[in-house]
């Protein structure tokens, strides 16, 4: 490896699925390893693409095999406690499932789900990942995408 590629700024990149039931509420995932409920999905691994990475989490976390549509919305995240490096998310439209639908729940990564209305999940979701929730509704809404830039500090 050459040193220019020492040099070169690192990101995680993630991949989660947009996921709503029939009145309209977004699946949500409660991590055991984090402090915040989630999105199904996660870290894309080396050779994988973000729509591969987004049916294979959902499959592993929720037990569901789901048809990953367009793009909804990509984020750019910097400055997390606990992670060194800035996050790309990619949000897919994986459609609607009846709230009904078994949900196998990856038990060594996850304590729960839910379907959950967007002021719900505002109570759940940390700040920026609630931020990707309402771009992505709107998004999918409008037939449009967003990409959501850093947040700028508060002066």
């Amino acid at each position: 490896m050459s040193d220019f590629w020492t040099t070169v700024n690192r990101v995680v990149t993630g991949a989660a699925a947009y996921i709503t039931d029939e009145r309209g509420r977004v699946l949500l995932v409660d991590p055991n390893y984090r402090d915040h409920w989630s999105f199904p999905g996660g870290i894309i691994d080396a050779g994988e693409h973000p729509a591969q990475a987004c049916a294979r989490e959902v499959a592993e976390e929720v037990g569901l095999v789901v048809e990953v549509g367009r793009l909804l919305t990509v984020s750019w995240v910097d400055g997390l406690p606990n992670i060194p490096f800035p996050l790309v998310n990619f949000m897919f439209d994986c459609g609607e499932v009846s709230s009904d639908t078994p949900i196998t729940l990856q038990a060594e990564e996850l304590d729960a789900y839910g379907f959950f209305t967007v002021e719900e999940a505002e109570k759940l979701l940390a700040g920026h990942a609630h931020q990707r929730l309402l771009a992505s509704a709107a998004a999918r809404d409008s037939g449009g995408m967003t990409y959501l830039p850093p947040e700028t500090p508060a002066a």
